[in-house]
């Protein structure tokens, strides 16, 4: 498949909480033909730890670095 199914986009961020449902949309988006595109971002809000992961479409070749 050249495009992410549902009119999904080549690039995406999800945010959320460190938590097992933040790592399991990442995994789902990972086995619909995702791959990770560098590595996370972490933050502190005060109350508890924010994950960032960006991903891009398999198909998406390479994104310029930047």
């Amino acid at each position: 498949m050249t495009v992410p199914p549902d009119g999904l986009p080549v690039y995406r961020v999800l945010t959320g909480p460190d938590d097992a449902a933040f790592c399991r949309r990442v995994s789902d988006a990972i086995a619909l033909g995702y791959r990770l595109h560098e590595g996370p971002a972490v933050t502190f809000n005060g109350e508890r730890v924010i994950v960032a992961q960006a991903l891009v479409w398999q198909g998406a070749g390479e994104l310029p670095a930047g």
